[in-house]
């Protein structure tokens, strides 16, 4: 779906141009965009390439392993259904720990294990478990104490200030993630009662 409407401002985009004789501006246009990604990416590629060393340093701390534990609760309470001690709540720990601290190209990887985990304990495989629905939900809007890769945009950019945003992301995100949880279990509790097991 999302290709089609990318095609359907493509082609609109040429049509108008086209029709007001502008054509030789959407050239221009393309290889200004095109100029303009290669310059971010780079721009990026080093700041992320910082980020991840941190990240790696927190891991290697143990800061991932006490921002997991410190999260274990709230884990058990979202994910009834997954057994105390089976692999894809680590996997969960860690994509949310990751999401915490804004790494999320470094969560996606722990997300995908979760994810797989999970489905090893669905007992309908050809549609989502609701632990896997939640995990969906928290993964897209986490809370994020540092938004790492909107300061590194922010950065390339030469913004004066690209860290000002950490507190105005960190409420948005609290609010996106209580708006989360809150569908989340009005959707459990709609489909079927949430018990021991379920969920």
């Amino acid at each position: 779906m999302v290709n089609v409407i990318w095609l359907f401002f493509l082609v609109a985009g040429f049509i108008a141009a086209a029709a007001q004789g502008n054509i030789e501006l959407v050239t221009e246009a393309v290889f200004d965009g095109a100029k303009s990604g290669v310059t971010v990416c780079f721009g990026l590629i080093s700041i992320m390439v910082f980020w991840l060393g941190i990240m790696r340093i927190a891991e290697d701390a143990g800061l991932l392993d006490k921002i997991s534990a410190a999260l274990r609760p709230a884990i058990r309470f979202l994910f009834p259904s997954v057994p105390k001690d089976h692999p894809a709540l680590g996997y969960i720990m860690s994509n949310m720990s990751a999401n915490v601290l804004g790494l999320g190209n470094a969560a996606t990887p722990m997300g995908i294990k979760a994810m797989q985990e999970l489905q090893k304990l669905n007992p309908h495989k050809d549609q989502a478990s609701p632990a896997m629905c939640t995990l969906l939900a928290l993964n897209t809007a986490s809370i994020t104490l540092i938004p790492t890769t909107l300061i590194a945009i922010r950065m390339n950019f030469q913004s004066a200030n690209p860290a000002d945003i950490v507190g105005t992301t960190l409420l948005a995100t609290f609010i996106s993630t209580a708006a989360a949880i809150l569908v989340d279990r009005w959707y459990r509790r709609r489909s079927h009662p949430i018990g021991p097991g379920k969920g």
